[in-house]
């Protein structure tokens, strides 16, 4: 008879166990959805987008967080950087952001912008300011300037703006899954929060999928 007990029990848990673990994060009140929704860049991988601004003190702390966390990502993953943009001089470092990709500097460049704003407090509000900036890591003037003033680099910039509107991107940092799930660290509670409530979206979205 115990043993008869104890095996009823165990098959009521395991539904309890799967249903507590589809509502442990509930849309509206840990994450938001966003309508419409935002198409990838890879529609065969899985997006994860971060909203983000050089001279955010928030997302300069959550940087190193969020490079440990993109090395456990499953290669159905896509993870992208999309700049804010919102006032002056914001769109010169989402350009700043898309030069460094384009000269494939972008390792070296995208701490020392972090490292610029947040550590040295330069403001960086001017193009020869970001320009010097990426003099000091080895890049030359010429192919600084030329890539900067690009109309592909504009394009990017836009589109990121266009992006994070899009988004309703209120504040940084901010991540976007699969186009719809918007997450903040308000709803999330805390950065470390956010990666987790990602990680949950990210398996809803694959599970959805297949």
């Amino acid at each position: 008879m115990r043993n008869l007990l104890l095996s009823l029990s165990l098959i009521l848990l395991v539904p309890l166990a799967a249903c507590a673990q589809d509502v442990a994060y509930q849309e509206g009140e840990h994450y938001d959805l966003v309508s419409p929704e935002l198409r990838g860049r890879d529609p065969a991988k899985i997006e994860v987008l971060e909203f983000f601004w050089y001279g955010c003190g928030h997302c300069y702390n959550f940087e190193p967080l969020l490079t440990r966390w993109k090395k456990t990502l499953a290669d159905d993953v896509d993870f992208v950087g999309s700049p804010a943009v919102w006032r002056p001089p914001m769109d010169l470092h989402a350009k700043a952001y898309y030069t460094a990709l384009a000269l494939n500097v972008f390792d070296t460049i995208h701490p020392a912008m972090f490292a610029a704003m947040n550590v040295d407090r330069n403001p960086l509000r001017a193009e020869g300011d970001i320009a010097a900036l990426f003099a000091a890591n080895g890049v030359a003037a010429k192919d600084f300037t030329n890539t900067f003033n690009s109309f592909g680099i504009n394009s990017q910039m836009q589109q990121a703006e266009s992006r994070a509107r899009s988004a309703k991107v209120s504040g940084t940092p901010e991540l976007l899954v699969a186009g719809k799930y918007r997450v903040t660290t308000g709803k999330a509670g805390s950065q470390a929060g956010m990666l987790k409530i990602a990680d949950y979206l990210i398996a809803k979205e694959r599970a959805a999928r297949q």
